[in-house]
């Protein structure tokens, strides 16, 4: 028997490593901004640089139209960010924390240092997806661009970050297929043409086509805003986490090795991001302890078709700089932030009420349904079946 369970151990360390070697590596160390202007880094281990530390990454879909991806999205030039999380994993593991970042976040953009030694610009207020592609179009690399977003995030935010991580749209629906679908279900009907999603309500095992259809769809949905779109995305990432803890993809080696071939060939990751130590050490993560939720923002008051950070996210940034959790209390998932913010986050029509009292029932998250920035739900509360 311990001769099959350290074979059995052997042979999956032996597929990570054989899957990991597909990662696209990118070294960016000479485009990190100088120390002095950074947060402070925690110390280390020398023996193991991640152990009994919070990691912090920064996750971007890119808007990438060359290759295989212009026949998904479209022909267009230049490279763009679709999508910004910042990825916190606690120091002790038992916590994973995903808070999206809205692309027409008016904030300060710094400067930042290309491939070749050259320099974007910097700006006192911008579109925060502009730090994409102003890295792209200087450094016409993925690591310039990346980089740049990661420096902008740390700007904003006080948090350090280790590195970033990149998928395009290609790789997304890749690793949704690796998994056979992703089971969700549909509370209504979903239809955007421009982003081809047409879903009927019920219950569904969305493929890599059809996922990243609903992670694009913006147009005909709700009240057609990206603010309400990240809310799906998160829904759908809520979703797959779910999958893949469910599915005991370890102990399924066919299954593990799709995966993980999808997953990893789909990825570029940034220097220093050690991926096998930091999955071993997250393989005892429970859905409720995966967290999703947007920074709390809301309408620029000048410009409604721009966002703008609310006073509550400076205490979402505090807590994952501090390794402290963004929701209070994980078994009811109240949010740090009031139950009832400030009215600049509330889009026109809506109103909102506060946290139930102990008499009152709390009806059940409906992951899909909309949520104001700063609202939190766990991968515990994806639906499989209506």
């Amino acid at each position: 028997m311990t001769a099959v369970l350290a074979l059995g151990v052997s042979g999956a360390a032996a597929l990570v490593v054989k899957s990991l070697s597909n990662v696209d590596q990118v070294d960016n160390q000479a485009l990190v901004a100088p120390e002095a202007s950074r947060p402070a880094a925690a110390t280390p281990d020398p023996a193991d640089p991640l152990a009994g530390l919070p990691v912090n990454l920064v996750l971007i879909g890119s808007d990438d139209r060359s290759g295989v991806n212009e026949a998904i999205g479209g022909a267009e030039d230049g490279m763009r960010s679709d999508t910004t999380m910042l990825l916190h994993i606690s120091a002790d593991r038992t916590r994973v924390e995903l808070v999206s970042i809205p692309r027409d976040l008016m904030i300060p953009v710094p400067e930042c240092t290309v491939t070749g030694g050259g320099t974007t610009k910097a700006s006192s207020s911008a579109m925060f997806n502009s730090a994409f592609s102003r890295g792209w179009d200087a450094g016409q690399d993925l690591a310039s661009a990346a980089t740049c977003t990661q420096m902008t995030v740390e700007q904003i935010s006080g948090v350090r970050t280790d590195g970033f991580m990149v998928v395009d749209f290609a790789g997304f629906q890749t690793m949704v297929d690796a998994l056979d679908g992703v089971p969700m279900c549909i509370p209504e009907d979903m239809d955007d043409e421009d982003a081809n999603l047409h879903l009927t309500a019920g219950n569904h095992v969305l493929s890599g086509t059809e996922a990243l259809a609903l992670a694009r769809a913006r147009h005909g949905l709700s009240d057609g805003s990206d603010t309400y779109r990240m809310g799906r995305q998160q829904a759908l990432l809520a979703a797959l986490t779910q999958s893949v803890l469910s599915k005991n993809i370890l102990t399924d080696l066919p299954s593990l090795i799709r995966f993980l071939d999808a997953a990893t060939s789909s990825l570029s990751i940034s220097g220093g991001v050690d991926l096998k130590g930091l999955a071993f050490s997250l393989r005892s993560v429970r859905p409720e302890a995966v967290t999703f939720l947007t920074i709390p923002s809301g309408p620029m008051p000048s410009n409604p078709a721009r966002v703008v950070l609310a006073d509550e996210a400076q205490d979402v940034w505090a807590r994952l700089a501090a390794d402290q959790p963004v929701v209070e209390d994980e078994a009811t998932g109240t949010p740090t932030t009031p139950a009832t913010p400030d009215t600049a986050t509330i889009p026109p029509g809506d109103t909102t009420t506060g946290a139930p009292t102990d008499t009152e029932t709390v009806a059940p998250v409906d992951p899909l349904a909309d949520r104001l920035p700063g609202e939190a739900i766990t991968s515990a509360d994806a639906k499989e079946t209506c």
